[in-house]
């Protein structure tokens, strides 16, 4: 059961996760977390995290990660799990592979049209608004702490947010570099690297 579950939720994000990676998240989310409530959203959060850091692009890399996740979470071992990780995977990429032969077809035909433009100039917004709706969403106490229970965590979380953003928006640095120093001061502060 957990399967067919799996296949259709994920052809419905992949079929409606307009805007790529980071618009698909809050789709993801609210069907693994709030409707089917197939992991918690701190487990959601580090695959959220973990698809980042991974090569590829973060929705599939969620999906694989959510798929292997939520079969393991229903009781399966973990071969069957690495089975939930290829359907979610397929299941994101199929409504796209399909649209894509069937679009390829007719937009380099019709791609001045008034009505191709129309439609086109209507999605932009809507995948803004997606990808603000996700990093919204990731903007939370398992992201940034408690400031009542760990002041220190969630001034740090705070200080790290706000100097990558500037670091990679202002000054155009490297995001690899970013998540290397982030990651090296965030383990020299909890002790998890010498000083």
């Amino acid at each position: 059961m957990i399967f067919l579950e799996l296949f259709i939720t994920f052809f419905k994000i992949g079929l409606f996760g307009l805007g790529g990676g980071l618009a698909i998240i809050s789709l993801i989310q609210n069907e693994v977390v709030t409707k089917h409530a197939w992991m918690t959203f701190s487990e959601f959060t580090d695959i959220v995290a973990v698809s980042q850091m991974t090569p590829g692009p973060i929705g599939i890399n969620a999906a694989t990660y959510v798929g292997y996740t939520a079969v393991v979470n229903a009781g399966h071992s973990a071969a069957w799990g690495m089975a939930g990780s290829v359907l979610a995977t397929f299941s994101t990429l199929l409504p796209s592979f399909v649209l894509m032969i069937i679009v390829s077809r007719f937009l380099m035909k019709y791609t001045d049209h008034p009505a191709v433009r129309t439609v086109f100039s209507v999605l932009r917004p809507l995948v803004i608004g997606l990808i603000a709706s996700a990093a919204l969403m990731l903007m939370n106490e398992e992201n940034f702490g408690n400031p009542k229970e760990s002041t220190v965590q969630f001034i740090l979380s705070v200080v790290l947010c706000a100097t990558s953003f500037v670091a990679i928006n202002k000054w155009k640095v490297n995001p690899i570099f970013v998540i290397v120093v982030s990651g090296i001061v965030g383990g020299v502060v909890y002790g998890f690297l010498p000083i």
